[in-house]
């Protein structure tokens, strides 16, 4: 492993932007092009690029020459319609071939792709349609009928079945036009500030935001799989994030396609014993995904111990914070380090426990900023930078972080941008060994009779007990200590959610933490509401105490 310079300034000051794209993908900020650096360069004899498990059991192998030739034509195609360089093309796909085909072809011509997540109904694909400008839509049968409800829908083509042919409603026929067109198209090159996705924010409030990633961020996200993800050529890799989001799409498919290492792409609803058995199918030895996934993971306890002891080499974990008892979980039962990492749809991974670089690992904390970024926590009014112990805005500092691409959201205003800030809305905490400990969203953070507590640190708390699988904490408001600590418990099979089973999780986590730290309030409800990344909406939690303590206080008014 290589070791991390944690002098930033120094390591970083002299960073030349345009050599490392160069040398790190043969690429040039003048002449580059997506599908050139994630399909061509790698189009060699016996070269793998695509691992494909279907829904239906079914599964293919696909080399780079065979994507490369299949792009050429989706680009021909999207020729025809007038589709060229920075157009938008959408994808309402499931994980599949035409995924990956549609990406490259569009990659190719120079335009832009765009992801629609498929459990997205109608109106929030409207908004992310309109708000991009989408000149196309790829859609597979099972989600067309969506975009029956999108109004000025542009227009579709359609995956029908397998590989089919025929489609009514005027769609365009994926396989049909694909046939037709040539496998001679020759990549469109563009500059490395030239858009080649556009992305929308799930934010928990508002409409999603979108944002368009340039070309140059191919090489942040090559590094981050080679550095924070420990990624190998001769590595098994599988990510198991949606590529309608953005870890799925930067670093399931990007970033590895990148370095020319196969992308195994699984459809289905995600199922342990699937996964388990197409793990062991490919020898997967280097996983990444959400700790959602991992807490499955562990719920299944000695199935997953048995089958995936000594198969794997790391795990990489980002989304939300990984809990400490999930650390130790795989490294007493599959000899296998786990390592956080964090980052945003806008800046893709930027502090990590990176598997290729030589640091101590902080249990509990999402890392160390990644090469090329220079991360800090802010006082949010005075910009002042905190020294460890005292929480604030997890910010990145501009002028020392040569490796951040994002600019701002497209055609929108944003306060992120704090003179030589960006300031991420997170609120995190330095540690006397640099590393930096994810406290939680800004408005997550709960104040209680003069405290403030992080719900990451109540939560981990509660995962260690054997009764829980999975929490939630949030503030209730409280008129005597402003806020009281809530948690919501989804508890293990065998387990039942009885007072006495509260009041021991309330002393449990008492002493581990602190007096004032523990929830005075625990309900076990059966799910708790998450994005379709997987992530805890804790805001659907918080205004649904916020509710209901007002709907309380209006009924005690009432009754004088």
């Amino acid at each position: 492993m290589n070791p991390v310079n944690h002098d930033y300034f120094d390591a970083f000051k002299t960073f030349d932007y345009a050599a490392t794209v160069r040398n790190a993908i043969s690429g040039s900020l003048d002449a580059m092009n997506a599908c050139h650096e994630c399909c061509d360069r790698h189009a060699l004899p016996g070269r793998i690029g695509l691992l494909q498990e279907n829904a239906d059991g079914t599964s293919s192998i696909h080399s780079y020459i065979e994507l490369k030739d299949q792009a050429a034509q989706f680009a021909n195609f999207l020729a025809s319609q007038g589709i060229g360089a920075g157009d938008v093309v959408a994808g309402l796909l499931p994980r599949s071939h035409e995924l990956l085909i549609t990406i490259l072809g569009t990659w190719r011509i120079g335009a832009v792709y765009q992801p629609l997540f498929t459990a997205f109904g109608p109106k929030a694909i409207e908004h992310r349609l309109h708000t991009s400008g989408a000149r196309l839509v790829v859609s597979d049968a099972n989600n067309r009928a969506k975009l029956e409800e999108v109004d000025n829908c542009p227009d579709v083509v359609t995956v029908a079945g397998r590989k089919g042919t025929g489609i009514a409603r005027g769609d365009f026929s994926f396989w049909q036009e694909m046939a037709g067109q040539s496998t001679d198209f020759a990549p469109v090159m563009r500059s490395g500030d030239d858009p080649f996705l556009l992305m929308f924010t799930s934010g928990t409030t508002g409409l999603a935001k979108p944002l368009q990633v340039p070309l140059k961020a191919i090489v942040a996200f090559q590094r981050y799989a080679i550095d924070a993800v420990g990624l190998r050529m001769d590595d098994s890799f599988w990510n198991v994030a949606d590529p309608g989001w953005a870890y799925g799409l930067y670093f399931g498919i990007t970033g590895p396609m990148s370095m020319g290492v196969p992308v195994l792409s699984v459809d289905g609803i995600f199922n342990l014993d699937r996964s388990l058995a197409i793990a062991k199918k490919h020898k997967v030895n280097n996983l990444a995904g959400a700790p959602t996934v991992f807490r499955m993971m562990i719920a299944a306890g000695e199935k997953v111990a048995h089958e995936w002891k000594d198969q794997l080499r790391v795990v990489s974990s980002a989304g939300e914070p990984l809990n400490p008892e999930v650390i130790r979980w795989f490294a007493d039962n599959l000899d296998v380090q786990i390592n956080d990492h964090y980052g945003q749809t806008e800046l893709g991974m930027v502090l990590c426990n990176h598997h290729n670089l030589e640091h101590p690992v902080h249990m509990g904390a999402a890392g160390y900023a990644s090469p090329g970024h220079r991360v800090v926590v802010l006082d949010e009014e005075t910009l002042t930078e905190l020294p460890a112990g005292q929480p604030g805005i997890l910010s990145v500092d501009l002028e020392q972080s040569p490796m951040t691409w994002f600019q701002g959201y497209k055609d929108m205003e944003t306060t992120a941008f704090r003179g030589r800030y960006y300031l991420t809305g997170d609120t995190a905490e330095l540690n006397d060994d640099g590393s930096i400990s994810f406290v939680g969203r800004s408005d997550d953070v709960i104040t209680t009779s003069g405290y403030r507590v992080g719900p990451f640190d109540v939560e981990s708390a509660l995962l260690e007990h054997p009764a829980v699988v999975e929490a939630a904490v949030v503030g209730k408001p409280d008129p005597q200590r402003t806020e009281i600590i809530k948690a919501f418990i989804i508890l293990q099979d065998g387990y039942r959610g009885t007072p006495e089973l509260a009041e021991e999780l309330r002393l449990h986590v008492r002493n581990r933490l602190a007096a004032h730290a523990y929830p005075r309030e625990i309900e076990f409800p059966d799910e708790l509401p998450k994005t379709p990344s997987g992530k805890v909406q804790r805001f659907i939690l918080r205004q649904q105490e916020i509710n209901r303590t007002n709907e309380q206080q209006t009924r005690q008014a009432a009754n004088g």
